[in-house]
């Protein structure tokens, strides 16, 4: 008896320090994903809401635009989580196990765009992306090149905001990618040494499996990240030229913002939370399987 109540007061105990943690992420999680999905089937006039079932979905499946954001946002998506997870595997493998100042000094070098503001990083690029007056352009004019206007141009505008948005969060996939390699045994390398393995036998047999786990984690904090991405779509492009570089999130924004389409904006949200869902479970099934 007495050891059952040892027992229940150890389990009450952690529930309680649980639960001002559970009872934030309840407020501050779940309940905007309810409130978001129930917005999506209403028709919100400023203080009026009036129940309109599927006609939001109906909406955006009929309007191009939504289309065109949806084709924009998975070419991002699966562009920069690629060019991510394979340069920043190919920078940990080839530094890992080097000189530690050396490393130190490679992990600070990506990680600085990292830890400025995506605001100000976008700030930079459109002042050396400017036409007219930017750095490139500049640059441009002085070897006598054509000065090209690359976010006004359809063909050239996503690349570049591919581009934008891989070089300024690829630091933090290096820095997790070089931990966990630091991370694996040794004795493992010793033996792929007195087997005669060459580097990249080492890198493809013997790195890269063992760090299987934090490649699926870059996967999903990437394709989330890439999901919501907007900071640069605004301060760059404005979703332009005519709607070329539009993303899902720029898109939300605008119904909810501009034209004051809250439950529109709302059925988008949900989209988009179905679609990452439908892209972390998979991984994370896979991750906890190995386990």
């Amino acid at each position: 008896m007495k050891l059952r109540q040892r027992q229940w007061r150890e389990n009450l105990t952690g529930y309680l320090f649980i639960l001002p943690q559970f009872l934030l992420f309840l407020l501050f999680i779940v309940y905007p994903i309810l409130e978001g999905i129930r917005l999506s089937l209403y028709r919100v006039d400023y203080q009026n809401e009036t129940f309109v079932g599927l006609d939001n979905y109906v909406m955006l499946f009929q309007d191009p635009v939504f289309y065109k954001s949806i084709f924009n946002t998975v070419i991002f998506v699966v562009f920069i989580v690629i060019l991510t997870v394979g340069f920043s595997l190919f920078v940990a493998s080839s530094v890992f196990d080097k000189n530690a100042k050396y490393v130190s000094f490679i992990r600070g070098s990506y990680y600085i765009p990292v830890m400025v503001s995506m605001v100000v990083m976008s700030m930079v690029w459109s002042f050396l992306l400017n036409p007219a007056n930017g750095l490139i352009s500049y640059f441009a004019r002085e070897m006598e090149f054509s000065t090209v206007n690359l976010l006004g141009n359809k063909t050239t505008v996503l690349p570049v905001i591919i581009f934008v948005t891989f070089a300024t969060n690829v630091g933090q996939a290096i820095i997790l990618y070089i931990a966990a390699m630091i991370g694996v045994p040794k004795d493992l390398f010793e033996a792929a040494e007195v087997d005669g393995a060459s580097r990249l036998d080492v890198i493809f047999k013997i790195l890269i499996p063992l760090v299987k786990p934090t490649t699926i984690y870059i996967l999903i904090i990437n394709i989330i990240a890439v999901l919501k991405i907007f900071v640069v779509i605004q301060l760059l492009t404005g979703g332009g030229p005519n709607n070329a570089s539009v993303t899902m999130m720029y898109y939300l924004y605008n119904n909810a913002f501009k034209y004051n389409q809250i439950g529109v904006a709302s059925a988008v949200g949900v989209i988009m939370f179905i679609i990452t869902l439908l892209l972390s479970v998979p991984q994370l099934r896979a991750m906890f399987k190995d386990k």
